[in-house]
C-alpha cells in the first residue's frame, strides 16, 4: 500500500500507531518502514487510546494526536487505508479518503493480524523483519 500511495502523491507520511507492550515494538516497526521506504516520511504515533468509531470525544483525542504528529504545515490532502474507518479520519482532516484493496484481494490479511502473530506469517515479512522475528520471537 505504501508504494501504491507514494506513486500517487508528491509526499507521503506514514503513521505507525504504537502502544506500550506490543509484541514487536512500535519504534522498531517505524524504523523498518523508514528503511524499506526511504522516500516517505515515517512517524511513530505512540498512544494509549481505545478505538470506538461511535465516540466523538474519542475521535477528538485521536485527531488531536494525529495533528500533533503531522510533520508538515499543510495537509494531509488524502488519507490511504484498506480499512473503512479511513472515511472518518479523512473527513475530520478535510481530506480525500482513498480505500486501497478493501476486500483484501491483493493482500488477503491485515497488518494487525500479522502484528499479532508474526511468526505465523513469515512469508509476508520483509527480510529485515523476518530476521528479527526469527531471532527474537522464534529463537
Amino acid at each position: 500500500m505504501i508504494d501504491w500511495a507514494a506513486a500517487r502523491v508528491d509526499r507521503l507520511v506514514v503513521f505507525v500507531n504504537t502502544r506500550d507492550g506490543e509484541l514487536v515494538p512500535g519504534e522498531l516497526r517505524a524504523a523498518w518502514l523508514g528503511e524499506l521506504h526511504p522516500a516517505v516520511t515515517v512517524v511513530e504515533v505512540r498512544h494509549d487510546l481505545d478505538t470506538n468509531f461511535d465516540d466523538e470525544e474519542l475521535w477528538a483525542k485521536w485527531m488531536a494526536l494525529f495533528r500533533s504528529r503531522w510533520p508538515h504545515d499543510g495537509g494531509p490532502d488524502a488519507i490511504f487505508s484498506s480499512d473503512p474507518y479511513v472515511a472518518g479520519i479523512a473527513a475530520r482532516f478535510d481530506a480525500v479518503p482513498v480505500v486501497v484493496d478493501a476486500d483484501r484481494l491483493a493482500v488477503p490479511i491485515s497488518a494487525t493480524q500479522i502484528r499479532e502473530a508474526p511468526a505465523d506469517h513469515l512469508d509476508r515479512l520483509a527480510p529485515p523483519v523476518r530476521i528479527w522475528v526469527e531471532t527474537h520471537l522464534i529463537g
